[in-house]
């Protein structure tokens, strides 16, 4: 939904801290149980997730936790702390495969699932976890939950009419970013540049200018407006006319300066580190398999590929066909 943009709200510091508390070897890698790669790879992207691992590791949601049944806050927390302080060397994501309808309707044991829909799915039902008991459900009670605090971020986008030159802003909050790949996508930077570059309306989008009161040719810009403490960027592999899956390489960096897709492009650059990446391989995109590797807080690299997890380098982790790229600030 489109609205103005409200005040910032910020959590105590203490809360969200963007460095592992604790540096340790990886944790266990995750048995596949029949087509659960999708839930495996978002599972352990967010457990390497630092700001959010360091949270659920203080215990600070159970602790103070009023839900019965299912809450998908406190099924996380047993999961990251399962993962991360298990002895052995793979463990079952038992707590999460046994809410699996609870995070998505659609979702259905033992069936192939897309990893980026499981994604949503979990951060949004993370958020409903945040928010439930609270009655004043507007957008800032929504902007000072942990989850938001770590992922949230809001997009501008300005309409200027091409009659007149008057502009009409508007904002929308998001937790991750869709990236459409099709277009001259050599690499993220020319992605994210064609994303930020104004594009004529066409005729559909009817445009009514409130300036000049008329029917007018118009062009829409749309910028990072508020840039969020981890980057989720998923790159469109799935081509929606044709339905076949775009297997070409994207070139992704270690560190990505977001300051020149921000609506204000001056000042500080906006400096973001890559720590996680899912990779998905196969033919179409209806059938294959899902891995990925990610930054563990020993600041090594690992490919955990379900029960396997194996150290890599840098070069490994930056030569994949990525589908989602996760960077912290």
């Amino acid at each position: 939904e489109r609205m103005a943009l409200p005040q910032r709200i910020i959590l105590p510091p203490e809360k969200i801290c963007m460095d592992w508390q604790q540096r340790q070897r990886p944790g266990a890698g995750l048995f596949n149980l029949g087509n659960t790669c999708y839930i495996n790879v978002i599972l352990q992207c967010l457990t390497y997730t630092p700001p959010l691992a360091n949270y659920l590791l203080s215990y600070e949601h159970s602790r103070s936790c009023q839900q019965q049944g299912f809450c998908m806050m406190c099924t996380m927390e047993a999961h990251v702390r399962k993962v991360l302080c298990s002895p052995a060397s793979a463990i079952l994501p038992g707590a999460v495969l046994r809410v699996l309808k609870f995070i998505g309707e659609k979702f259905e044991y033992g069936r192939q699932e897309n990893a980026y829909e499981f994604l949503r799915c979990t951060l949004s039902a993370m958020q409903r976890a945040c928010l439930r008991g609270r009655r004043d459900l507007d957008i800032s009670s929504q902007e000072a939950t942990i989850v938001y605090q770590i992922f949230g971020g809001f997009m501008k986008s300005r309409v200027t009419c091409l009659s007149c030159q008057a502009v009409v802003d508007s904002y929308k909050a998001f937790l991750d970013v869709s990236l459409d790949i099709r277009v001259r996508a050599s690499s993220l930077t020319t992605v994210l540049e064609d994303c930020v570059t104004p594009k004529e309306l066409d005729q559909k989008e009817c445009f009514r200018c409130i300036k000049c009161k008329k029917k007018a040719a118009a062009s829409r810009r749309v910028t990072v407006h508020r840039a969020p403490r981890v980057l989720t960027l998923c790159l469109e592999r799935a081509d929606q006319q044709t339905g076949t899956k775009i297997s070409k390489f994207v070139e992704y960096p270690e560190y990505l300066d977001l300051r020149p897709y921000m609506s204000d492009t001056a000042g500080e650059p906006l400096l973001y580190s890559l720590y996680a990446l899912v990779v998905h391989s196969g033919d179409t995109c209806l059938d294959g398999h899902f891995f990925c590797y990610t930054k563990a807080s020993n600041g090594l690299w690992y490919k955990m590929d379900d029960e396997f997890v194996d150290s890599c380098d840098i070069h490994t982790v930056l030569g994949q066909q990525a589908y989602l790229l996760f960077y912290a600030r």
